[in-house]
């Protein structure tokens, strides 16, 4: 086995970065993008990159062309050829970056080869979230100025719109950002999971997919400057409302057909030991009644675990009326679970800015019904998907037990540092959660670094060469130590949320048990209900301490802290 598969699951190499420096100032130059571009060793910007989404959300990798580089100790300049492929054309685009000690621009021209269809095609821009709460002014594309804050709790929708200029105030600095070649907006991407606050090109509210054509070239650019201010804001307090004591309940995702082959197969299970199992079905399908027997057969084998149920439904009738017919046959199959989560499957839809919310009984009176037919159960409500759905929908706390919602990695990008940044952004999820359900028992559904269902298309993207694809439904580095380190660092983020159960796995597939994460899950299993102690990511090391327990886990890919590669110990 090689190196690169033991760390990754795939032969497909990590990405290559090249780290620059002109005075004080120094980036990494990552597939044609600027990453971590600092100051005097301080973050001012996450990353800027072109890039190009297909009909679904879905980003394109583009093939790319070197065609000159400049640097040295005061200047740094590079041009690139990108080409962005879909079904129907290819969007060429010549990229542009020329940085100064105090200035970086990155410019871009584009041109396809016929007509071109896209979400969206141009910069992006990536303020770090450590900003929340910090100073920020807007000049809008008319010359007025906005002043104001990036958001602390997370924005549901866009927090600033028609972006000429922004400006922040953080660490005794002015960063100024100046965008040219079309309407820029930003969303708070904090609530997929990504460390940051996105600028990105091509309102929301306009009509997307678009086409580009060759009548209409592409031309845009971005440029940040910055200077110092002599004033050094207070730094914001982002840390969780609630001072939590205990780790939570691990509970693991089957199907019904998962059921049936772990009936034969129950070591499958025992081997990571969970205290739930968390019992999927979709009763928009025409077999749910076999779907309840098969868990029936489950439970009264494996009788000593917690079941709960996810159930979701289409309401195309009533909710009383559709509830009552799914507790018959739960009740006839003689499945009894501890609780239920109820989700509609209009919800499985994430509902953008401008567009229109899909057909769906009020939530007041789906759970009104629930309460009604599983009133002996405990009973939770939610998103199935992720906490933008939850934040932008939010449920009626008073007849619900709980509130779920699920987590992924790979939304918006796929390479193998921003996975393991989106664990910065857990905490802003969890405490902007919390704002919303108050102290309601908080539960994490399903959480796996790929995709079980994209709310953001029509799909989720097959991955037959096991490579790094964002909203993949199979991403190898699960089943690898970079999958058991990543988990190590989820279980870590979590631990200050008051989170009382956590699904950091499927049972079997690309997203179950499978390669080192049996291990730290079943060590996580472990120390369910058990006091945390200390709960830290710090210069990408994750460490935990859990009643007479520690973990400690590296999450890059260079020996870090006495651990290997993504290796984790556990004592």
């Amino acid at each position: 086995m090689s190196e690169v598969f033991r760390l990754y699951g795939t032969l497909e190499p990590p990405a290559n970065s090249e780290y620059f420096t002109i005075g004080q100032m120094s980036f990494k130059l990552e597939e044609g993008a600027l990453r971590h571009i600092k100051v005097g060793g301080i973050e001012i910007i996450r990353c800027i990159a072109f890039l190009v989404r297909d009909r679904d959300w879905g980003t394109l990798t583009p093939h790319l062309s070197l065609l000159s580089s400049k640097s040295d100790d005061t200047t740094f300049s590079l041009r690139l050829e990108a080409e962005f492929e879909t079904p129907t054309a290819v969007l060429n685009v010549s990229i542009f970056i020329e940085a100064l000690h105090d200035k970086i621009t990155m410019r871009a021209e584009g041109i396809p080869n016929g007509i071109f269809e896209t979400n969206r095609a141009g910069f992006t821009v990536l303020h770090p979230a450590r900003l929340a709460g910090h100073p920020v002014s807007v000049e809008h594309s008319n010359g007025s100025i906005e002043t104001s804050t990036f958001p602390s709790l997370i924005e549901p929708w866009q927090p600033f719109k028609d972006i000429k200029a922004l400006t922040h105030f953080a660490d005794g600095l002015a960063v100024d950002c100046k965008f040219t070649g079309d309407t820029f907006e930003m969303e708070d991407q904090r609530q997929w999971g990504d460390a940051s606050y996105k600028t990105y090109v091509r309102p929301l509210a306009l009509p997307w997919p678009y086409t580009l054509s060759q009548s209409q070239p592409l031309e845009q650019s971005v440029s940040i400057t910055w200077h110092r201010t002599g004033k050094r804001q207070p730094e914001s307090n982002n840390n969780s409302v609630l001072s939590v004591s205990l780790f939570p309940e691990t509970a693991i995702l089957l199907t019904p057909k998962d059921a049936m082959q772990l009936i034969k197969h129950p070591v499958d299970i025992r081997q990571v030991s969970p205290q739930r199992l968390l019992c999927h079905v979709d009763a928009t399908t025409v077999t749910t009644a076999e779907f309840f027997e098969a868990y029936a057969k489950l439970q009264a084998v494996m009788p000593n675990f917690v079941y709960d149920l996810e159930l979701i439904c289409g309401f195309e009738e009533p909710p009383s009326l559709e509830l009552l017919k799914l507790r018959g046959a739960m009740d006839t199959a003689g499945f009894k679970p501890e609780s239920v989560m109820l989700c509609p499957a209009a919800d499985k839809i994430s509902t953008p800015p401008g567009s229109d919310w899909p057909k769906c009984p009020p939530l007041e009176e789906i759970y009104s019904a629930s309460a009604d037919t599983f009133g002996d159960l405990i009973r939770g409500g939610g998103m199935v998907t992720f906490f933008p759905e939850l934040n932008r929908k939010r449920p009626p706390l008073e007849q619900l037990d709980f509130v779920s919602h699920s987590l992924c990695p790979i939304v918006h990008a796929s390479d193998d540092i921003s996975v393991m940044e989106t664990l910065e952004a857990i905490p802003h999820i969890t405490r902007s959660a919390r704002a919303i359900i108050g102290d309601a028992d908080y539960r994490i559904g399903p959480s796996t670094i790929a995709m079980r269902h994209n709310p953001y298309g029509q799909r989720t993207f097959p991955n037959p060469d096991l490579n790094r694809l964002c909203m993949t439904d199979n991403d190898p580095r699960h089943g690898a130590a970079f999958g058991a380190a990543y988990v190590i660092g989820l279980a870590t983020a979590l631990a200050d949320s008051g989170v009382t159960v956590w699904t950091p796995s499927e049972l079997y597939g690309p997203r179950g048990l499978n390669g080192p994460i049996i291990k730290a899950i079943s060590f996580l299993a472990r120390c369910a209900g058990k006091p945390i102690h200390r709960a830290t990511i710090k210069n990408d090391l994750a460490e935990l301490i859990i009643g007479p327990h520690k973990i400690t886990a590296n999450l890059t890919g260079q020996p870090l802290g006495g651990l290997g590669p993504f290796e984790f110990e556990a004592s």
